[in-house]
């Protein structure tokens, strides 16, 4: 429930509003404007109705959030947010592009993918320490050893790093490590690592589960909100659909969607939404003109020797055209290249 008080209502009985939410048992939320306050009670909605704030004298208007996402909803908060992120940000007019391998396999490649994605005007570094792999006999990455070479890498760059998580008894050592926590498309829906990410003070990306509507999606995100962490970033990574000609199908159709109805910044994902290096770019344009504020790219030094999904990975060379085309076409948005 949002409720508006009356211009010039006083501090005392904002206050004792905010008392009496509480009372009930509900979260409540205090939204001070330049001319009016804005309340907001969450939680059960028969103890949300026991409140009966529409004749309050102070009360000016009682409406009901709609969304079954309540602090992801721009119902409450309308206006978008931005997501601090180094010397850039993610959200607003910036549109940010975090690049890097698939892994982090040997000092040697990760120093030299760091370098061409930071030549090529990248925001932060991505590379997994844990890989989730559908094989168990797959690489499944360096563990702790990766995580201090990855923030070791970034930091001999000026790179902010974004990596994985996938237990909730790493949350405190990636996080230590990382600039920007991710979880998963396997892990979108485990609930209690999200509950656990929730109660940490860095930005977690949360990718799109393989077969989650959009719904599940947000949904998803009111878990670490409700937890009382704001900066989320959303990511469209593709989802499974009967088409074979692509890894994933890449819903792009997604991205205004969700932008209309949350405030928070929303990534696309064109390596794994599609799995061919050659769609890469052309699907990284579509994504910008969508609305999308940044893309999870895959680069890599030298994708033919890569230990994990080489034949996604842009060269080089490949993303520095990449960036100079959306270097070009932003502006004509509206945007700019972080």
């Amino acid at each position: 429930m949002i409720i508006t008080l009356k211009p010039e209502t006083p501090s005392e009985a904002a206050d004792a509003l905010l008392a009496r939410i509480l009372d009930k048992g509900l979260r409540a939320l205090h939204m001070p404007g330049s001319d009016q306050v804005v309340l907001g009670a969450l939680g059960e909605a028969s103890a949300v109705a026991e409140l009966a704030l529409d004749t309050h004298p102070h009360v000016e208007s009682v409406t009901p959030i709609l969304a079954p996402y309540k602090l992801v909803s721009r119902e409450l908060h309308p206006h978008d947010t931005v997501i601090p992120l180094g010397r850039s940000a993610i959200g607003g007019r910036d549109f940010c592009v975090i690049a890097g391998p698939c892994a982090v396999e040997t000092p040697d490649q990760l120093r030299a993918t760091a370098r061409a994605v930071k030549k090529g005007g990248a925001c932060a570094l991505r590379a997994g320490a844990y890989k989730p792999r559908t094989s168990p006999y797959s690489f499944q990455g360096h563990g702790p050893d990766g995580l201090r070479l990855l923030s070791e890498t970034g930091r001999e760059f000026g790179l902010p790093v974004a990596t994985e998580v996938m237990e909730i008894a790493d949350v405190d050592l990636v996080a230590a490590h990382a600039d920007i926590v991710q979880v998963g498309a396997r892990n979108m829906q485990n609930f209690a690592l999200l509950k656990a990410l929730g109660r940490i003070g860095k930005p977690i990306l949360l990718k799109r589960g393989f077969a989650a509507r959009v719904e599940d999606l947000l949904l998803a995100a009111e878990y670490i909100l409700a937890e009382g962490n704001d900066q989320v970033i959303l990511c469209e990574r593709g989802i499974r659909t009967f088409e074979t000609a692509t890894r994933n199908t890449l819903d792009l159709a997604a991205v205004p969607y969700i932008k209309s109805r949350t405030h928070l910044p929303v990534l696309v994902d064109p390596s794994h939404g599609t799995g061919l290096r050659d769609l890469v770019l052309p699907m990284s344009l579509a994504a910008a003109a969508c609305g999308a504020d940044g893309l999870l790219v895959e680069v890599h030094e030298d994708p033919a020797r890569a230990w994990s999904d080489g034949e996604q990975s842009l060269y080089p060379a490949q993303f520095d055209t990449l960036m100079a085309k959306l270097g070009a076409l932003l502006p004509v948005l509206g945007r700019r290249l972080a």
